[in-house]
């Protein structure tokens, strides 16, 4: 593109910001997930508006620029990595609530309002948005639709799709359609809501949210359960599912993920057990179920806590930095798989398996209440070529193993670059060809996000 072609963006859209400082399209050229080929954009564009939207994405279509939509890039799947010939257009600036209505439970928000701020605008209504992935401080709503994240709470109020009403979306020709609804039922013509949700931007840019509310729990209960290992600490999740409870939070942390928080933020978890068992219950039944849940777990051989307030606080927010930061020396790969409930003992069992199989690190974190495991495999930089090498089969067998259990390659992070290699062995043929044709009737000249979310024709 040259920059005749960019002065013709500017005129545009007067006063838009249009960054091609090689420094700043460094610091946009990816989200946090893994780099296959680091690509800087062409340029980083800052929207204001839905109206600066439609024009970046007119002159987009007239130029044959590729568009990748960003929020906070925070992803972890390569959904916002630049591609070749891209620009970058950041919606962060897009941050308003545009409105609050506490008696039909709802919000509207532009697509760069940060979930974290949302909660805080709708908690003096006695409301909360459920969904709340680990990134929820800095995360933006728009992000969270694209791809359909879920979070802690999960287990019980569902991923982004089930908190989704209605949305604001641009098409790659510029064209501005709302879907949805603002009434918690509706079934009228195909769900476009739903199909936008998860798309990770490559049908439309999402600038716009009508999301649902939550009642903000009366009372809130949270057990911890410490065991000797992770296997019986997993079984534990079947345990209480048993017992017919349903927490709202139901999280499980093995003894390596314990090691690394207690090392980075002076803790204790891991002299308490080998395993950690997190679990909340929230409602006017939340005492109740929590003493069903203590009684469970400790006939299951669980040391088990009731956690105070502040505790149980602190015991969410070290979950929620469980993720853990690069480290110079090693090389780290973070999963996102999910299998059915009943194969997660099994499917743990084979982790640790796999991990001794291909001489790799292992720690894993799992969403427990729904399945979706966070295993991350590891080795030292030193290792070089051959650690690669193992460490990109263990991730391989992660992924055949989970499939044959009736899982999934991604339940929450989406498939961005990183897992497309992954996709067919999940999709028959003739189902990613549909998403294709469906691609097609979205974004006929393919200027949308390309080579994320589903394999290109």
């Amino acid at each position: 593109m040259s920059l005749p072609a960019l002065h013709d963006l500017e005129v545009s859209i007067p006063g838009i910001r249009i960054d091609t400082d090689p420094e700043t399209l460094k610091m946009y050229a990816r989200d946090q997930g893994p780099v296959q080929e680091l690509i800087d954009p062409l340029a980083v564009v800052w929207a204001e508006s839905v109206a600066d939207v439609q024009e970046t994405l007119r002159w987009a279509s007239r130029t044959g620029t590729a568009v990748v939509p960003r929020g906070a890039g925070t992803g972890v799947s390569g959904g916002a990595h630049a591609t070749r010939n891209c620009i970058i257009l950041s919606l962060e600036k897009m941050n308003r609530i545009l409105d609050i209505r506490p008696g039909d439970e709802l919000a509207v928000v532009e697509a760069g309002v940060v979930n974290a701020d949302l909660n805080d605008a709708v908690t003096p209504y006695g409301l909360m948005y459920a969904p709340d992935p680990a990134s929820y401080k800095i995360s933006t709503i728009g992000g969270n639709v694209a791809t359909n994240a879920g979070g802690l709470r999960c287990a019980k109020y569902g991923v982004t799709r089930d908190s989704v009403l209605a949305l604001d979306v641009v098409l790659a020709d510029g064209t501005l359609i709302h879907t949805g609804h603002q009434s918690f039922k509706g079934v009228a013509g195909y769900d476009l809501t739903g199909l936008f949700t998860g798309s990770e931007g490559t049908l439309g840019i999402v600038v716009g949210v009508t999301v649902r509310l939550r009642y903000l729990p009366s009372d809130v209960r949270t057990v911890a359960a410490f065991f000797p290992d992770f296997r019986t600490a997993a079984a534990g999740v079947l345990a209480v599912g048993a017992a017919r409870v349903q927490p709202s939070i139901m999280e499980l942390l093995d003894g390596a993920t314990m090691a690394a928080l207690d090392g980075a933020h002076g803790s204790d978890l891991g002299s308490r057990g080998g395993a950690l068992l997190l679990i909340q219950t929230d409602g006017f039944g939340a005492e109740a179920e929590a003493a069903a849940v203590r009684a469970v777990l400790t006939e299951l051989g669980g040391t088990v806590s009731s956690e105070g307030s502040e505790e149980a606080e602190r015991l969410l927010e070290l979950r929620r930095h469980s993720r853990g930061d690069d480290v110079e020396h090693e090389i780290r790969v973070g999963e996102d798989v999910a299998v059915p409930r009943s194969q997660l003992v099994h499917y743990v069992a084979e982790l640790e398996r796999m991990a001794a199989d291909h001489r790799v690190q292992l720690k894993v974190v799992a969403h427990a209440g729904d399945g979706n495991l966070h295993p991350t495999f590891w080795i030292a930089s030193e290792e070089g070529a051959g650690g690669v090498e193992r460490l990109n089969a263990a991730l391989d067998e992660s992924i055949t193993i989970a499939l044959r259990m009736g899982g999934t390659i991604t339940g929450e992070h989406g498939v961005g670059q990183f897992k497309l290699r992954w996709l067919p062995q999940e999709q028959q043929a003739e189902v990613l060809a549909l998403q294709q044709q469906i691609k097609a009737v979205f974004d006929p000249a393919g200027i949308l996000n390309p080579g994320k979310a589903i394999p290109e024709v």
